[in-house]
């Protein structure tokens, strides 16, 4: 299953946050709510890209995805580049096994 770029939008409250360690939090959220979708989860997850939108936050991001998937980490990549929303600080996408 592919989960094509996720970001920290929280569709509840139709807000997202000003800080990356949030967006990255509400963005693993909403990937485990469609990995759900096909009984999987973030144990299934295999390859993950990350898109960070300034460098400078790879040392707040990194610990949070370590501790997300240490149990089974992905292979992953992380690109640095201009996201689609301002707001944006960081984009998700997964593979995962299904």
């Amino acid at each position: 299953m592919f989960v094509p770029g996720t970001s920290g939008f929280d569709a509840e409250r139709r807000t997202m946050a000003g800080d990356v360690e949030e967006q990255v939090r509400q963005t693993l959220r909403n990937i485990r709510r469609a990995l759900r979708k096909s009984d999987a989860d973030l144990s299934d997850v295999v390859r993950m890209r990350v898109y960070l939108a300034d460098a400078a936050d790879f040392p707040r991001v990194q610990p949070i995805l370590a501790e997300q998937f240490r149990d089974s980490p992905p292979t992953g990549t992380t690109v640095v580049c201009p996201l689609a929303d301002p707001r944006m600080k960081i984009e998700i996408e997964v593979t995962a096994r299904c």
